[in-house]
């Protein structure tokens, strides 16, 4: 299952201008954190309570940073018909 990133890098870049800042700061090298946002590693329960305690995101709202599938082109097509 892919997860939808779009509002994590939003935040990202709203306080960090970038992803390789943001990973600096969460204490986790870029390509680590492309990784994980590109859907190729997932992260663990500890970095996503981190980066929820960087960004001031409420923790009661992760699932909508963190957990929201991504939806693929054909079942958009499916959901217009």
């Amino acid at each position: 299952m892919a997860f939808d990133y779009a509002k994590l890098r939003g935040k990202i870049r709203e306080r960090y201008k970038t992803e390789g800042a943001f990973a600096k700061a969460l204490g986790m090298g870029k390509v680590a954190f492309s990784q994980r946002v590109n859907n190729q590693t997932d992260f663990t329960p500890k970095e996503i309570i981190r980066s929820c305690d960087l960004l001031g995101i409420n923790r009661k709202n992760i699932a909508e940073y963190f957990f929201k599938e991504k939806v693929q082109k054909d079942e958009q097509k499916e959901a217009v018909r």
